[in-house]
């Protein structure tokens, strides 16, 4: 493996065990250049940067383990150590870590923060396509400044998110957008990972099946019980079998396995709904255990409310059973709707209106539709038709 420090970034080349290559060369020569910038424990962090009192603190940003439902939205790396992380009861976190200290989220100050993250990509690239309020996407294939080089701007906008406010970022380099997600996560925290085109197959090959966006804990331990462990595992299955074995997701395993993906990255078109949900690891069967993931998923939707400038007039409640039925269940307003509290409280509230008792669910999703736009025409928010919490839904 190689290791290059810069400052304090770490940057590593994959793939381990390939003959060295060329990275400048490589960057060069490929059509696309994707970098996918995704913040460091981000709330955890800004909370930590503002507040000396928890600088090298197990912090932990979310409800408090004293009230009902309370959830983890974002805990420090001190935490992480004790294994603490994001969506754990708030109960649990301080079971596994006593000394945690718990702080309400300020959402005005991290939106803040992140029009500030957003200015320095756009001194690079128009083409941004946010996914939430600490990542995003970056087309650089042709940069403003005509640098040329995908590595030398993911490093300059590293080195002006710690110099300008106070944060780190880990950001993640290839030819296309899910690959460029993938090697952002490598390396965290403060990280710099490429992965090029030379690379890519090589590197999916030895991944872990849990390891690739949209596969899910549910997911993967299918595939491990029918022996896919790894990327090398799917490859020998036919577009045919996969989708056989798990419906029309299938042929999106086929092609990310073989790291294909088309996809643009896409700043500019018309909302028609954003929202968010999640299928869980295990059947959810008490109303405690779906409040507190309709906590967790409300505010990745008002995460992306925020960023993307909207209000809605109609909320939405999804509910997929354990026997697959689903239903969804809505409620509009006289006028449009976007903060935090609005959000959860009405989905509880649809939640509570549906057939749950005696059901187990392993889905929910909350979306907001029928929107008013409040952002400045030069800021018109990406579309978002029914995100999952990933890139793709498990």
């Amino acid at each position: 493996m190689l290791l290059w420090l810069h400052g304090r970034i770490s940057f590593r080349c994959i793939f381990e065990g390939l003959p060295g290559v060329d990275m400048e060369k490589d960057v060069h020569s490929i059509q696309r250049k994707i970098i996918h910038i995704d913040m460091d424990a981000f709330y955890a962090s800004v909370e930590q940067r503002d507040n000396p009192l928890y600088r090298g603190k197990a912090i932990a940003v979310g409800g408090s383990p004293e009230g009902r439902g309370g959830v983890v939205a974002t805990a420090s790396y001190e935490a992480r150590k004790f294994g603490v992380r994001s969506a754990m009861p708030s109960k649990r976190a301080l079971q596994l870590c006593p000394e945690l200290i718990f702080v309400r989220p300020r959402f005005d100050a991290y939106k803040e923060v992140s029009r500030h993250i957003r200015e320095i990509f756009a001194r690079y690239t128009d083409l941004i396509e946010p996914l939430s309020l600490d990542e995003a996407y970056l087309d650089v294939t042709s940069d403003k400044q005509n640098i040329g080089s995908a590595i030398e701007i993911a490093k300059q906008i590293k080195q002006a998110i710690r110099e300008e406010l106070q944060l780190t970022a880990s950001a993640g380099i290839s030819v296309n957008k899910f690959v460029a997600k993938i090697a952002s996560d490598l390396n965290k925290p403060d990280g710099l990972t490429f992965i090029g085109p030379s690379s890519i197959e090589a590197f999916m090959e030895k991944l872990a099946v849990e390891k690739f966006h949209g596969v899910g804990k549910v997911t993967a331990d299918k595939m491990k019980r029918m022996g896919l462990f790894t990327g090398a595992d799917l490859k020998k299955l036919s577009e045919q079998d996969l989708k056989n074995h798990f419906g029309k997701v299938g042929s999106f395993y086929y092609r990310i396995v073989r790291g294909q993906d088309d996809r643009e990255v896409q700043p500019h078109r018309e909302t028609k709904s954003l929202g968010a949900e999640d299928t869980f690891p295990y059947d959810l069967t008490t109303i405690e255990e779906m409040e507190a993931e309709l906590i967790k998923i409300g505010k990745t939707v008002y995460d992306r409310l925020q960023r993307y400038q909207l209000k809605g007039r109609t909320i939405t409640l999804k509910i997929k059973y354990s026997d697959f039925k689903q239903i969804t269940r809505n409620q509009s307003f006289s006028s449009p709707v976007g903060d935090f509290d609005t959000i959860v409280e009405t989905a509880k509230q649809l939640l509570a209106a549906s057939e749950h008792e005696n059901k187990r669910i392993r889905l929910l999703g909350i979306t907001l539709s029928n929107f008013h736009e409040i952002a400045a025409p030069e800021e018109k928010p990406l579309t978002a038709t029914q995100l999952s919490l990933f890139d793709f839904e498990d």
